[in-house]
């Protein structure tokens, strides 16, 4: 007891000692050589000892800045950057809760013009530049590159792995400037480690023409570029997994990266049963696939890594391989390659009820089916970037692809009337196999004119499309009644579906003021042809062979779309201002030739005008808004336009109809990001519009003895939709160690909907709210404690009296925890619960979905070894209900159900000299 006592007294003497001081630190930054106040420096404490940041912030348009935490340091060292001035520093001793600097002038630092200054501040901000340095910012052992933009004020990144920077998504990342492995962002940010990063560069998504030409990119979407710390770009790294589990579970992974300055090699592959994409990790950073959970969808389905694989319903089996290439050649040629190697096998039972609502009466559907698919895919991409001198510039991008796929599919469907008569059933046996080749190349050819920001660009797009099928059919369909009948079909199918497509556009920007307002002028003609070809050949019981040709289940089309498209404009950018008009005039050719039936054959002409439009103003570095107006002229599809009867489904005829519009499109869009570096504080709002002229409908008239469907198209105008949505992030630090996250968002959805019921045309009007609230407390190195819960609410309602309004609610919630006690110890847990009352009876209503890992880290961190557990309660569902403008649907299906696994994984790393990490910097452009 008497240790005890005197243990205690030294913990309470060593606090006394040692007591954390709250301090805020006030000042205003001018410049020394224009005397006004600067805006955007970035401002920041270091502690003495060891030189880790403490704390940061921006200063405001006036120059004002205000620096406040808490600390056990009597004094820390204070410094304030800003480019194209010296960076200031001073010593400061904590002795006082407010200290005013006063005013602080900044001298312009001559030197940048004549040596590489490099800037440790967190923070360094540039005209349309943010820089972050990576050692400012603390992340776990072995983080990949997910969990560093995790750290980064004003980044987002879901479950799912989608990243949003100032509420605008990431939609390509780039390593040195070069694609990896395709368009997947999350093979890079979940498979590269931090400590090879310098920087990270965040533009608006532009092609590389865009970006040679200086042209203003898609101003919605980002594109990530990591660049590779210099002393990185030569050696060896990756890491290798594998794990087995009960229910005969597995998974395996390796990734192996060779960087030999310019030239880039890494070769990755992957496969397990547990419905991951198969190239992720079994660490704990990396559970399932999907850094830290699954994704759960309001039906109570789920998706992993991004990827729907079976759509959240079955079980897949995945291989995957590939190799990604990236080279310089010569001085003036940058090249990068990949190949990626997918197999999958996926096995799904369906359970299904339907309840279809007609003008006058409404029926019954229920069906149970099952399917078998196997799927083998390989791409292969090329890009291409030739400077011949700093004015010309030639981008080749070639891409190749192959899939062969066979589908195993069998069902049982019946429909009964109002009164719960049986009315027709059928049974559905197919085996299908398909073969689909592609292939699709980019030219762009740019040349800019003098300095004042003129070019001229050539651009050549081609595609090719093929595929063929084997189809086996063997069906049974009956119809009750008085007009009873049975159809039964033995039937082959031998399918073409060929698809071309050429596009050829030239483009000249005149400047009308040096670098800032510019005549566009554009002319485009483009060319998308379709063959589509199925030969149906019936059963022959005497030659016992598909041989006798069935002409009514048998197509053979051409469809043939010509464009040509004369366009004009004006842009405008400055420093704060962009904006742009275009306005085209659409002349338009569709042709559709029945081969089989030339008295089908349609052409018409069609000439409307397109628009393209969109300002923004960027209020400082921290706000900007964004407005985009465009309209879209879309034809009608291939099967839409066919007057002839497809009778391929026996309860279900299909007929076109040749007389159909295109349709016009009005979109519109308004957005306001920003994001307070002092407060830490995020607020995003956007609203989008679109309005349909013209839009192409169904019309499906129902016999009401049978309940046979015959359905046509037509036009209708009135169709719109209306969505907007809100997020508000806020940090609230607590100590040095200690912090708080408040995450808020909502969206409201309002559409209306023209629809045909049995010839009766009628409206449907939906609204959709989903707010949804998550608090993630983060105490460093100790605990992560993260719960959230969503709900939303779903009224239709309808303008005729056959239908009732209908209203459904759905609950979404549960909590993401971490602990990283004792040492090189981690264990997580993703607790989700789900409940959708509307579900009906017989199918499950509500789950418990519990995931939980327990990782512990070995041989200084280079060995993970983890054990984990899938749907820990074992009530994994995704049982749901679907809503249209004419049925209530309910649905489940088969799903991954509980198992346990023990992984390991071990990382490799010559990088360097020593292969030893380096303090880098993050490089945002907005």
């Amino acid at each position: 007891m008497k240790k005890l006592t005197l243990v205690f007294a030294l913990l309470c003497a060593l606090q006394s000692f040692s007591q954390e001081k709250s301090f805020e630190i006030i000042g205003t930054l001018k410049a020394e050589d224009t005397d006004l106040p600067l805006e955007s420096a970035t401002v920041y404490l270091e502690r003495v000892k060891d030189s880790s940041v403490v704390t940061y912030t921006i200063t405001d348009k006036n120059g004002n800045f205000k620096i406040e935490n808490s600390t056990y340091d009597k004094s820390l060292n204070f410094y304030v950057s800003y480019v194209g001035y010296k960076t200031y520093y001073k010593e400061i001793k904590i002795d006082k809760e407010r200290i005013d600097l006063s005013t602080i002038v900044m001298p312009l630092d001559n030197q940048l013009g004549e040596v590489l200054v490099k800037s440790t501040a967190p923070i360094t901000i540039k005209k349309d530049t943010l820089e972050f340095n990576v050692k400012s910012f603390k992340t776990k052992k072995d983080a990949n590159v997910e969990d560093l933009l995790k750290q980064l004020p004003g980044v987002e990144v879901d479950e799912e792995g989608k990243i949003t920077v100032n509420g605008k998504s990431v939609n390509k990342i780039l390593v040195n400037g070069k694609p990896f492995f395709g368009d997947d962002p999350t093979i890079t940010t979940k498979n590269l480690t931090k400590d090879i990063i310098e920087k990270i560069q965040v533009v608006d998504t532009k092609t590389k023409s865009e970006a040679f030409t200086g042209e203003e990119g898609d101003k919605e979407n980002k594109t990530i570029n990591l660049t590779i710390k210099e002393e990185n770009n030569k050696g060896v790294f990756g890491r290798v997994s594998a794990g087995a589990g009960t229910d005969e579970r597995y998974e395996f992974a390796g990734m192996v990266n060779l960087f030999d300055n310019d030239r880039r090699v890494s070769v990755l592959a992957g496969g397990n049963n547990t419905n991951s994409p198969g190239f992720s990790f079994g660490e704990i950073s990396k559970m399932f696939g999907n850094s830290g959970g699954v994704m759960f969808n309001s039906n109570g389905s789920f998706s992993i890594g991004g990827r729907s694989f079976g759509g959240g319903e079955g079980i897949t089996t995945s291989q995957n391989a590939g190799v990604n290439y990236a080279d310089v050649i010569g001085e003036k040629t940058d090249v990068a390659a990949d190949y990626f190697f997918s197999s999958s096998n996926s096995e799904n039972e369906t359970s299904t009820e339907r309840e279809t609502i007609l003008s006058d009466s409404r029926y019954f559907t229920n069906s149970d089916s099952k399917s078998d698919n196997d799927t083998d895919n390989h791409s292969f991409n090329l890009e291409f970037a030739i400077e011949t001198d700093s004015t010309f510039q030639i981008n080749i991008e070639p891409s190749f692809g192959y899939t062969k796929s066979r589908t195993v599919f069998n069902s049982f469907e019946e429909t009964l009337d109002e009164n719960f008569v049986l009315t027709n059933q059928s049974n559905v046996n197919s085996n299908v196999e398909s073969y689909v080749k592609r292939f699709s190349n980019e030219i762009a050819i740019t040349k800019r004119l003098g300095n004042r920001g003129a070019f001229i660009k050539t651009e050549l797009e081609t595609s090719i499309n093929q595929q063929e099928s084997d189809d086996f059919l063997n069906s049974n369909t009956e119809v009750f009644g008085t007009n009873s009948e049975i159809i039964d079909r033995n039937q082959f199918t031998d399918g073409e579906k060929n698809s071309y497509g050429v596009s050829a556009k030239l483009s000249y920007r005149l400047p009308i003021i040096t670098k800032k307002l510019f005549l566009n002028l554009e002319y485009e003609y483009a060319r998308d042809k379709d063959n589509d070809r199925e030969s149906t050949f019936d059963f022959s019981d005497g030659s016992q062979g598909f041989t006798d040709f069935n002409s009514d289940l048998s197509t053979d089309f051409q469809y043939t779309d010509y464009r040509s498209i004369p366009s004009v404009g004006l842009s405008y950018r400055g420093e704060k201002l962009s904006t742009s008009f275009d306005i085209g005039y659409n002349i338009r050719t569709l042709k559709n030739e029945d081969l089989l039936r030339p008295q089908y054959n349609v052409k018409r002409d069609f000439e409307n005008i397109e628009a393209n439009s969109y300002i923004s103003y960027k209020f400082s570095p921290k706000s900007s808004i964004y407005a985009n107006y465009w309209l879209e002229n879309r034809p009608p599809g291939l099967r839409q336009l066919q007057a002839y009867e497809d009778v391929s489904n026996p309860l279900q005829t299909v007929i076109g109809n040749p007389n159909l519009e295109p349709s016009n499109n009005h979109s519109l869009y308004l957005g306001y990001n920003g994001f307070d570096w002092q407060k830490r504080t995020g607020f995003y709002v956007g609203v989008n519009a679109s309005i349909s002229d013209n839009q192409v409908v169904s019309k499906t008239s129902i016999d009401e003895e049978t309940l046979k469907r015959t359905t046509t198209y037509v036009n209708v105008n009135g169709n719109y939709n209306v969505g907007s949505w809100v997020n508000y992030n806020k940090d609230f630090k607590v100590d040095t160690l200690r912090t708080i996250k408040l995450k808020f968002r909502a969206s409201y959805n309002t559409s209306k909907q023209l629809n045909f019921n049995n010839d009766v045309k009628y409206a449907s009007m939906s609204d959709r709210i989903s707010p949804r609230l998550g608090i993630d407390y983060i105490w460093d190195d100790v605990l992560e404690f993260k719960p959230y819960y969503q709900i939303t609410f779903t009224n239709t309602s309808y303008d005729i009296e056959a239908f009732d309004d209908r209203e459904f609610t759905s609950h979404n919630a549960g909590v993401r925890t971490a602990t990283f006690l004792p040492k090189n110890f981690e264990w997580r847990n993703d607790v989700s619960f789900n409940y959708n009352p509307n579900v009906a009876d017989g199918f499950q209503k509500s789950a418990w979905f519990w995931n939980s890992t327990l990782a512990y880290s070995l041989l200084n961190d280079k060995a993970v070894i983890t054990l984990k557990v899938y749907d820990l309660l074992n009530q994994n569902t995704n049982a749901r209900r679907i809503a249209t403008q004419d049925y209530i649907e309910d649905k489940q299906s088969t799903v991954l159900r509980q198992y346990f696994m023990l992984s390991l994984s071990y990382k490799f790393n010559s990088l360097g000299s020593k292969g030893e990490s380096n303090d880098g910097g993050v490089i945002f452009f907005d």
